[in-house]
């Protein structure tokens, strides 16, 4: 399928009903007794929401989708865009606030909401702007069912054929580390670009089994949301995870071949499969050790010696195909995007047998810019621009990207806009570079950026990363804009103790910088999650929110 020469996401999904055979499995909730999808089935649904939508809505009007991941989510999302509306997806983890401030800002006609526990979220900010609610189960209040919409017989097949790849056809609010969300509105050209990229990156992935999906990040974030357009462009089977925490059991049953997930999933894999290693002893820990070694001569071309080669024989069998059948023993790919992976994570899990391929982008790319490529990973890089990516690093190191996966803008936001925007190069806000291969290295964050008392730059999250190698430490924040010093607020494994980690600092103090040294901590307790308002829905540090409510032990330190 040629998604350069399609008009519209809709317009995709449709073309793809064409290629595929209807009675093949799509879509599964790894919950209990929940169906299994076929692709006539959903196409059936999309046609009767799409003529319930079309009947309550006008052209442009906001949709907005408050639900976990599940198969009405993505029926829904191609319904609202048929139907001729704006997708407005949001995350079920967003603070009281934040909801306030997006029914206001986006101004929903229609809202989709999954339960009464998520409509209770919302339901004190609605105003006389939504016309309808529409719940996937049964809620107290007056709304309309999903399931009553779908007992409806219908006699019209709605195809909208009036979208342009320049029409908005999402509105995507970031999750952000400070301040109101802000609403990115993505084009359906943007991200059919995008789909392209992906698609090119993955073909020798794609060419040698039918895909298969695990997905459970948030369906709301611009990765995954991304992501279920090239699921239907492959013909994947899509499984949905239960939740996080039964994550690594799903992966046993959906056995996917590609999965896509942020940094902080990887972190935890690290270390779940480190300490398995470290309590073995003698030969088979001598395997591992081989393994590792191995590995990473393999992940830089390096050539092996005979001897080398029988021993990687091995390891391949008595070490790696143990780890992925752990996984479901078909995975061909992970894929990280939503924030920088630490090298030697990347290398680690590439060593173990589970390919790991570092991206990078951004909400107000449609989000993909860059991603390693399956025959050449360099783990200290986030791979090559997409082709219909445009990328150049400005005077003082900042990237800039041009193209048509870049947004159209915030909603009702000029000024942001423009300052983000600017002779149709979008800024970043990241520092890089390009190396001899054309491969993008993330460098620095600006907006992240702790300038010391001597005016030095220092990158927080580099040493919140390394920090977090550690076994014992579990979540760490550095702390230091205007100061003399670095300091930080740990949060260690339980049983841990203050002395423990001065050990565990001083000694990674050793391998960095003089300007880089932590002198100073705090151990607390209670961890950074999205429920206490610390982390983002996708799991990155909300500094201003940790820095006020930590202000006064943070300046102690000093």
């Amino acid at each position: 399928m040629k998604t350069s020469k399609l008009n519209s996401l809709v317009e995709l999904y449709f073309k793809k009903t064409e290629e595929v055979e209807g009675k093949q499995a799509f879509l599964k909730w790894l919950k209990p007794d929940k169906p299994t999808y076929n692709w006539e089935d959903i196409t059936e649904r999309i046609f009767k929401l799409t003529a319930k939508i079309k009947s309550l809505i006008n052209n442009g009007d906001r949709c907005l989708i408050l639900s976990e991941n599940r198969p009405y989510w993505l029926m829904t999302d191609i319904a609202i865009m048929n139907a001729g509306g704006i997708s407005v997806p949001i995350f079920t983890t967003y603070s009281v606030n934040d909801y306030k401030y997006i029914l206001n800002d986006c101004k929903p006609s229609l809202i989709f909401v999954s339960n009464q526990g998520q409509f209770n979220k919302i339901k004190k900010f609605i105003n006389n702007d939504v016309k309808k609610i529409i719940s996937f189960e049964k809620i107290e209040e007056e709304s309309l069912s999903i399931k009553d919409i779908l007992d409806e017989k219908i006699n019209e097949k709605i195809i909208n054929n009036d979208l342009k790849r320049n029409m908005p056809a999402c509105i995507i609010y970031t999750s952000g580390t400070s301040g109101n969300p802000k609403g990115v509105v993505l084009s359906h050209g943007g991200i059919l670009s995008n789909c392209e990229g992906a698609v090119e990156l993955l073909k020798t992935l794609i060419d040698k089994k039918n895909p298969v999906f695990l997905t459970w990040l948030p369906l709301s974030h611009s990765y995954e949301h991304t992501v279920q357009f090239i699921q239907i462009i492959v013909g994947a089977k899509v499984f949905y995870a239960e939740s996080l925490e039964k994550l690594i059991s799903n992966m046993g049953v959906a056995k996917p071949t590609i999965m896509t997930a942020v940094p902080r999933f990887y972190q935890n894999l690290f270390t779940k499969i480190n300490m398995n290693f470290e309590k073995q002893s003698g030969l088979k820990r001598k395997l591992i050790s081989q393994t590792l070694n191995l590995g990473k001569k393999i992940l830089k071309k390096e050539k092996l010696s005979l001897g080398e080669k029988i021993m990687n024989f091995l390891c391949e069998n008595l070490v790696r195909k143990k780890i992925r059948n752990q996984f479901g023993g078909n995975l061909q790919a992970f894929v990280s995007g939503g924030g920088a992976l630490d090298q030697n994570i990347g290398e680690f899990l590439n060593s173990v047998g589970l390919p790991t391929l570092q991206g990078y982008g951004l909400t107000e790319a449609s989000p993909v810019v860059s991603c390693n490529l399956p025959d050449l990973v360099k783990v200290e890089t986030v791979g090559p621009p997409f082709r219909a990516n445009k990328v150049k690093i400005a005077e003082d190191g900042e990237i800039l990207i041009k193209g048509e996966n870049v947004m159209l803008g915030y909603w009702n936001l000029k000024e942001e806009t423009e300052n983000a925007i600017k002779d149709g190069w979008l800024h970043t806000g990241d520092i890089g570079e390009l190396d001899n291969n054309n491969y993008l290295k993330i460098t620095d964050r600006k907006k992240d950026i702790i300038v010391n008392s001597g005016g030095d730059n220092i990158s927080p999250s580099k040493i919140e990363n390394i920090l977090c190698l550690n076994e014992s430490i579990k979540q760490s924040f550095v702390y230091g804009d205007k100061k003399n010093y670095l300091v930080a607020l740990i949060v260690g494994e339980k049983d841990i103790n203050k002395e423990k980690i001065k050990l565990i600092i001083e000694n990674i103090n050793n391998n960095l910088t003089l300007i880089e040294k932590i002198k100073k901590f705090v151990l607390i307790s209670e961890e950074f999650t999205i429920e206490n308002g610390m982390l983002t829905p996708t799991l990155k540090l909300k500094r201003k929110e940790i820095t006020k409510n930590y202000k006064q032990q943070l300046e102690n330190l000093y």
